[in-house]
């Protein structure tokens, strides 16, 4: 995290909206709302889902490439 100590959400979102990639900065928004637990998608859901994954095979829980539809 290159010595940065993500203490607050102010911070963490002062970290993130610095990086940039091929000199693009992110654009951030601050979510409050809490997710619930235990929601899971259907089987048919996770299908489509699973269609535009490319896992890597070495780590395939970990490195996954998403595509566009």
């Amino acid at each position: 995290m290159g010595g940065a100590k993500l203490v607050d959400v102010e911070v963490m979102v002062s970290w993130a909206s610095s990086m940039t990639w091929k000199g693009l900065y992110p654009i951030l928004s601050l979510s409050k709302t809490v997710d619930q637990k235990g929601i899971s998608l259907t089987k048919k859901a996770m299908k489509q889902v699973e269609s535009i994954l490319q896992r890597n095979p070495l780590l395939p829980k970990w490195d996954i490439l998403i595509q566009p539809l």
